[in-house]
């Protein structure tokens, strides 16, 4: 007989006891997942480490592909559909950087956990969850830690394996390490790019003082914050990063900016790309300095809505786990599925503080409540609660 959606809703502490007894296979994990460097197109190791948690899960469907997305795939009972669930594997850390995570009573914290060890983790480890729960479900559920998403990569790795799986997949869901409360059902439209600037090789340095790129990138800038932005839609122009330069007794030859443009109009973020082209085309000009603008990764707007019964009944199985929802725009694994059509959420595992830094740090209590809440939603999906009609 197969469970009513207040059946589910019943189970959720049950699923949160089981996960918190399994706390040292999930740390283990954690722990070796996450000493693992993995930068954007440097995630081989990993998914090796994950294929051998499939393997010992008894999992025989499992493969990488040509990308280096690792898959396993449980067999669901009736075989009659898939639900592909994601974490992508690659940190913002490349390899020279200090990996040791330090498991602490409360918290855990190294780099890259919070974004997104713990959420390979959890995936991981969820063939362990669901075989101590004795869950079967009906659908076929597809595991996969996903390559190539941060950053240039632009979800290469879940945008192929969506291209080329033959068969229909009911719904996507996406597992991130913080944070605990997100509902993330639509993306918002995006680009993503550098502006680089440099000194020609030629300049005249008797000019005592007159040339730097970080004076230059500084005109940029602040031709860029005139930009006129709309209330709505929102939009928002984002700049994550700024470099330049080596010493302070050095002239800086190269700057770098790195900037994020967001809206929820593609229009919107066309038109303010446009407006970025014409201001590097002006002070390359005025500067004699060599401007480049480089877009490397782009999101269109869309999503299911929030009445959709996924989002509907996701929020029902977080009320019932006292998580507060925290629905918003993403630019994650999300917009893939949405540019295949296909319903799906992201969802937060635990807190988490200092992200992107060396001492990332995670909560470890709240990520028992963090894996009820993905299990829970995957048996409302696989129940067929979270259709349309």
């Amino acid at each position: 007989m197969e469970q009513s959606f207040e059946d589910i809703l019943g189970s959720l502490s049950g699923i949160r006891k089981t996960a918190q007894e399994l706390r040292e296979i999930l740390l283990a994990n954690l722990v070796m997942v996450g000493e693992i460097p993995a930068p954007t197109f440097g995630e081989n190791d990993r998914m090796e480490f994950v294929l051998n948690r499939f393997k010992e899960a008894s999992i025989t469907k499992n493969s990488v592909d040509e990308v280096g997305n690792g898959i396993g795939i449980l067999e669901g009972k009736e075989n009659s559909g898939n639900i592909l669930v994601v974490a992508h594997a690659d940190t913002v850390f490349n390899t020279k950087v200090d990996h040791t995570i330090q498991i602490q009573p409360e918290s855990v914290t190294g780099a890259g956990v919070a974004d997104n060890s713990l959420g390979l983790a959890v995936l991981s480890t969820l063939p362990t969850f669901l075989e101590k729960l004795d869950i079967e479900l009906n659908h076929n559920l597809i595991l996969m830690g996903a390559t190539r998403s941060l950053g240039r990569g632009d979800l290469e790795g879940l945008r192929f394996f969506l291209s080329n799986f033959e068969q229909p997949i009911k719904a996507g869901v996406g597992i991130e390490g913080v944070e605990l409360g997100r509902l993330s059902h639509t993306s918002i439209g995006m680009k993503r790019g550098e502006i680089t600037c440099r000194v020609p090789e030629e300049y005249d340095w008797s000019r005592f003082g007159d040339a730097s790129a970080i004076l230059t990138l500084n005109e940029v800038i602040n031709h860029i914050n005139e930009i006129r932005l709309p209330q709505r839609p929102r939009t928002s122009i984002v700049m994550g990063s700024i470099e330049g330069g080596s010493s302070f007794n050095t002239t800086a030859l190269k700057a770098k900016l790195q900037f994020e443009i967001r809206s929820e109009s593609s229009r919107m973020v066309q038109d303010i790309h446009q407006s970025m082209e014409e201001i590097v085309t002006e002070v390359a000009s005025q500067s004699g300095d060599t401007i480049h603008l480089d877009i490397f990764a782009q999101r269109e707007p869309g999503g299911v809505s929030f009445s959709h019964p996924l989002i509907r009944h996701t929020r029902r199985i977080m009320d019932q786990l006292d998580i507060a929802p925290r629905p918003g725009p993403s630019t994650s694994e999300l917009s893939a599925f949405i540019d295949q059509d296909i319903p799906a959420i992201t969802l937060g595992l635990t807190h988490g503080d200092n992200v992107h830094e060396t001492n990332e740090s995670i909560e470890i209590k709240p990520i028992y409540t963090g894996i009820a809440q993905i299990i829970g939603t995957l048996l409302a999906i696989d129940g067929g609660y979270c259709e349309e009609d």
